[in-house]
């Protein structure tokens, strides 16, 4: 006889939780920025910068695991590693993408016009094209091994752009270099919020996966 437990009818486990906890996230972090504190020079503008500087923390972030976790597949050639760097990676170029507005955003604000020319804005928006087509690839190749090698070679690639890239108005780390200690507080408040939200898209995506290791 079928147990009464197991005939409940059991709400879709695979997308449901993760978008519930991405969207009540998102709404907190939109709230937060909000209510930031505002700066001398660009007054509330600066919230702007904080939103647009901890989406790319975020950004980063999953990018760093996701090439972290191909790495790992790669060397103890576990499925499970694999499936987590595809997902991360593709959480990081979702954030990576919508951060190009938000760049826009924060140039319209706070510089009254937009700078294309900005050598980080172009590297931000090669980096995007580039990564659209190398998701795109690995999903259609559909190679784990593949798939880890490349999230890892695109994270060093980024990272190795960034920090060979010059700013030309574009300010270097200007909350690290802030003396004001409340707004160093929100903003790294701010970016454990995106980092969250990151983890359940990510989470959601690997769910997503038909051969994920359970």
């Amino acid at each position: 006889m079928q147990s009464f437990r197991s005939r409940i009818p059991k709400i879709n486990e695979t997308t449901l939780p993760a978008w519930v906890l991405f969207l009540v996230i998102l709404i907190a972090i939109l709230v937060l920025t909000m209510l930031g504190p505002s700066e001398h020079s660009l007054g509330t503008h600066i919230r702007i910068v904080y939103l647009h500087g901890a989406w790319v923390w975020g950004s980063l972030a999953a990018f760093f695991f996701s090439a972290a976790s191909g790495g790992i597949g790669l060397i103890t050639r576990r499925k499970a590693f694999h499936g987590w760097s595809k997902a991360l990676g593709r959480t990081g170029l979702f954030f990576w993408i919508t951060y190009l507005p938000l760049s826009l955003w924060a140039m319209q604000a706070n510089w009254n016009g937009l700078f294309l020319a900005e050598p980080r804005w172009r590297l931000a928006l090669v980096f995007a094209i580039c990564g659209i087509l190398l998701q795109v690839g690995m999903s259609l190749v559909d190679a784990p091994s593949l798939t880890s090698t490349l999230n890892l070679g695109f994270f060093i690639a980024l990272v190795v752009a960034l920090r060979t890239t010059a700013n030309v108005m574009h300010p270097v780390s200007p909350i690290l270099q802030s003396e004001a200690w409340r707004i160093q507080a929100f903003f790294f408040g701010l970016v454990f919020l995106v980092i969250l939200a990151a983890w359940q898209m990510a989470r959601w995506w690997y769910k997503g996966e038909p051969d994920r290791v359970r």
